[in-house]
């Protein structure tokens, strides 16, 4: 039996007249019914014998199919094109133009998390009443539809995806204890050499992502998770055996591609399971990771290191890779709708023996695989050097975050040779920044999120992705001046408890930023979110890798009071008139930069559909 479906039908005599730019989203083709969505708690039957009968010849049946594909791709043809040729951001009048009208064509896309060029509204359903052998959710309360999974698992996803970000951290910062006994090892002279035993690790996570992201979006979040998460476990085993500095370099760096996958896909997951509303409180969660990570692996790497030998590091590290690992393996599961589909249509081919039950994307998609990967691996640069909110937010987050992993490279020198503190000690004061960051976590989470909220209702309860961005101001104050206090008294010897106590005041002011950033932007455009998130970490992640290498030399010439001076103003500079002007400012450049990306996207949408429309016609013939 099939579903009941509330449908909504398009008249063409009716619209006929109407200019096809400015009724965006509408089909003016035969005057097919589209179905809005299921009704909730029905299944469909898939069993051939149900939807054509057992008398229906073959004939009607191929071409039954045949114009309920051509509807589909007429329909998703019309709407790309009519966001490929709005040229209404032209001109200069226009360029505060609310995003309705994208709205409007992709049918509300931003509730859900798609980044696959389809224009169409939760994985197809819309379509289900007019080919009942395409696979969709059933109805917008489908359980298997991740936004509607069970608490238990979504939190269970989370806190898996939580843990993989935490390994790549924790490995990232863990041998900045040990560098001393590992150059002493390997004959290593060079400072930067021995800073690069660190960082060369963050590097990784500069040009990964831009290869990652093309995987996960072809076969899913959960392999490539699973598969990044042994890549790096075996090479982690490799720096437990590097006899000489070349290998640990290269084993390092091969280590820290594996580890960046988690932390460009984490917010695809976020994606899939949460919308805006409950998004701020699960990315404070999955947050903990990639910030307490950089905390812990050095406390427990400067007692190893004084009681027991540098190499221990990496076999600890090596244990709660592999803990991690299996139990991501055995346990996540995935959470990208996309893949979720045709593993449906895939179970029920099976089961109902008909071979012809198909998902949109099986339908609809006319993107080549090479062309996905083009897609995937430039759209992150573009974001990153044409669109002004994405350069801008990006440039504050890389300053902070390269500032951040400065303090991780330079404490064993300030308490080691400042303060006199023996390794086990140095890595101890690392929980200075693990308590700014546990402290920081709630209060900035429901400080940001009352915030939100209220702005939602001033704004008669629309929501802007702006919203996100009022208190981002504090973490430009903050963190700056927390640096530039830190420098000074531990360059004065000030008593150790002053300076480790606006150290963490920095970290405090981090998860301010991340949280503040990370959020926004997700929600300035959920269908490029993935990469909007992945040229952020490429930006961060490169600052992450530089400061520490250079800033030493500045500290050796001008000490840690001048030194950090410089950074500071740095960070005022970019940190307080900007978030000021993003936030009044940043809905014009927002609506522009994304207007000309949706444009370009829809363009290509349109050629690979008309491409589809051209072999449906020479099937026909």
């Amino acid at each position: 039996m099939l579903p009941l479906m509330l449908t909504i039908t398009f008249d063409p005599e009716k619209d006929s007249n109407q200019d096809t730019s400015s009724s965006i989203g509408r089909y003016d083709g035969p005057a097919e019914t589209i179905v809005e969505y299921a009704a909730d708690g029905l299944q469909r039957n898939y069993a051939l014998d149900s939807i054509y009968g057992k008398d229906a010849a073959q004939q009607e049946i191929d071409l039954q199919r045949h114009r309920t594909r051509q509807t589909i791709i007429s329909v998703l043809s019309q709407r790309a094109n009519a966001v490929a040729n709005d040229r209404s951001d032209d001109e200069e009048s226009s360029i505060s133009i609310d995003t309705k009208s994208l709205k409007d064509t992709y049918k509300n896309l931003e509730d859900e998390n798609v980044e696959n060029g389809l224009p169409t509204k939760q994985d197809g359903t819309e379509f289900s009443s007019i080919d009942p052998e395409l696979v969709t959710w059933d109805g917008e309360s489908d359980p298997d539809f991740p936004r509607n999974w069970s608490r238990f698992r979504k939190i269970r996803a989370i806190l898996l995806v939580s843990c993989y970000t935490f390994v790549s951290p924790v490995c990232s910062s863990m041998l900045s204890p040990a560098t001393a006994k590992v150059a002493e090892e390997f004959g290593i002279d060079n400072y930067v050499v021995k800073s690069l035993l660190v960082s060369i690790f963050v590097l990784a996570w500069a040009i990964a992502p831009l290869f990652v992201a093309p995987f996960s979006e072809m076969f899913g979040r959960r392999i490539v998770l699973n598969l990044s998460i042994w890549f790096m476990f075996m090479f982690n085993l490799g720096c437990c055996l590097a006899q000489n500095t070349t290998q640990m370099l290269v084993f390092r760096f091969l280590a820290g591609i594996g580890g960046a996958a988690p932390l460009s896909i984490g917010a695809g997951v976020l994606g899939d399971l949460f919308n805006d509303m409950d998004r701020n409180f699960w990315t404070s969660i999955y947050g903990l990771g990639p910030t307490l990570g950089p905390t812990v692996g050095p406390i427990v790497a400067g007692f190893v290191v004084q009681t027991i030998d540098w190499r221990w590091v990496f076999w600890i590290q090596l244990i709660i890779n592999g803990i991690f690992a299996l139990l991501g393996s055995l346990f996540f599961e995935e959470t990208y709708s996309p893949i979720l589909l045709r593993n449906k249509a895939k179970a029920l081919r099976k089961e109902t023996a008909n071979p012809n039950l198909k998902t949109i994307y099986d339908i609809a998609d006319g993107e080549t695989i090479l062309g996905r990967f083009y897609l995937n691996i430039t759209r992150p640069l573009k974001l990153l050097l044409f669109h002004p909110m994405v350069f801008g937010l990006g440039s504050f987050m890389a300053v902070l975050y390269g500032l951040m992993y400065l303090l991780i490279c330079t404490f064993p020198t300030v308490w080691g040779t400042i303060y006199g503190f023996n390794i086990g000690i140095c890595g101890l004061m690392f929980s200075a920044l693990g308590i700014g960051y546990l402290v920081g976590i709630p209060f900035w989470n429901n400080f940001i999120q009352i915030g939100y909220e209220k702005l939602i209702i001033k704004n008669n309860g629309q929501a802007k992705p702006e919203f996100r961005l009022q208190y981002l101001y504090y973490s430009g104050i903050l963190a700056p001046g927390s640096l530039l206090i830190y420098g000074w008294t531990a360059q004065n010897h000030v008593y150790w408890i002053v300076p480790a106590f606006f150290s963490a005041s920095f970290s405090f002011a981090i998860i301010c930023m991340f949280q503040c950033i990370q959020n926004y932007l997700i929600d300035m455009n959920p269908r490029f979110a993935a990469s909007t998130v992945a040229a952020a970490a490429v930006f961060r992640s490169l600052f992450g890798f530089a400061f520490p290498l250079f800033a030493p030399y500045m500290f050796e010439d001008l000490g840690y009071g001048w030194g950090n001076t410089i950074f500071a103003l740095i960070g005022f500079a970019l940190g307080i008139p900007f978030p000021i002007y993003v936030y009044k400012n940043g809905e014009r450049l927002r609506n522009w930069a994304n207007r000309r990306m949706e444009r370009e996207k829809a363009k290509r949408d349109a050629k690979n559909l008309a491409r589809l429309q051209k072999q449906l016609e020479n099937e026909k013939n």
